[in-house]
């Protein structure tokens, strides 16, 4: 039976399946649970310095199988947020702390308390579609990403991802600005919106949202494939992972880990699972005997 362990910046995962940041990980109860229904670690929900409300609903609407959300960053400060991973560190496996900021100080703090708190690493958003002064905004300007990766690097000793939008012009320049990062989490849900032809009118309250599901899996698929043969760092991999087939094209483009997100929505915590399983089959059937053995194979 192959060996489906895998490792991202020498943290040891049983398996590449991780919870992506933003689905059922603002409680470390339900983060508890996604672990025990067979996810090798979790990322907790972006989390800022102050409590946000986030904007008023809708925040989410369907298109397809996919989402188009627009959450605001609500979240109940970092200062509220120890008790939640103490209790997701019950399962015995990584806990990876995401945070938000706009600007270096801001994300070492941060950084610092996730780390007292107990995470194993963390993961910057600098890639989320839909807020002024925070994800997007700070992670398309490469002076500034350069500046908080080089920051919060030199205080932190656990490892340090940086969460990258498909949202620039180039990729690879901002990939490259955040190259002391540890490992690259590619990619953060596409800018998007959705209008109601009946109220003539945007459905969501911030008119735009990030696009995440199926549908974005291509252009996941084609950056972690450039940025893995480019700079040859580790690579998480997330966008449209809804089956084993799915985390296996990743893979083989060059991502270490995979992060589920959007298909807990449509097929619940048993996805884990199915897809452990199923990919098990997939490698004895292809004489692959350990995930590295797949990472990267498909590069040209």
């Amino acid at each position: 039976m192959a060996d489906l362990s895998t490792s991202v910046a020498g943290i040891r995962l049983e398996n590449p399946l991780m919870l992506a940041s933003g689905i059922l990980d603002e409680n470390g109860y339900t983060m508890l649970d996604v672990m025990k229904n067979g996810a090798a670690a979790v990322v907790t929900k972006s989390i800022g310095n102050e409590e946000r409300n986030g904007y008023s609903t809708p925040i989410i609407v369907e298109y397809g199988d996919s989402l188009i959300n627009a959450v605001g960053l609500s979240n109940p400060g970092i200062d509220s947020f120890a008790e939640e991973i103490r209790i997701a560190k019950r399962a015995g496996k990584p806990v990876i702390g995401s945070i938000f900021a706009s600007d270096a100080d801001g994300f070492t703090s941060l950084g610092l308390k996730m780390q007292e708190y107990g995470c194993d690493a963390v993961e910057l958003n600098l890639s989320c579609p839909h807020v002024k002064g925070f994800g997007l905004e700070v992670g398309s300007d490469p002076d500034l990403v350069e500046d908080i990766v080089d920051e919060i690097k030199s205080k932190l000793k656990i490892p340090v991802f940086a969460k990258l939008s498909p949202n620039v012009s180039n990729i690879l320049d901002i990939a490259k600005a955040a190259e002391k990062a540890d490992a690259y989490v590619l990619i953060n849900t596409v800018k998007s919106m959705k209008i109601d032809i009946r109220a003539r009118s945007p459905v969501l309250t911030n008119i735009y949202g990030g696009l995440s599901g199926p549908a974005i899996k291509p252009v996941g698929i084609r950056y972690v494939y450039e940025v893995k043969k480019e700079t040859g760092k580790e690579i998480i991999g997330v966008g449209g992972i809804a089956s084993f087939e799915d985390a296996v094209e990743y893979i083989m483009a060059g991502a270490s880990a995979v992060q589920i997100g959007t298909a807990l929505y449509t097929r619940g915590k048993g996805i884990f699972r199915d897809i452990i399983s199923q990919m098990n089959t997939f490698m004895d059937d292809e004489g692959f005997g350990r995930i590295s053995d797949m990472v990267g194979v498909a590069i040209r």
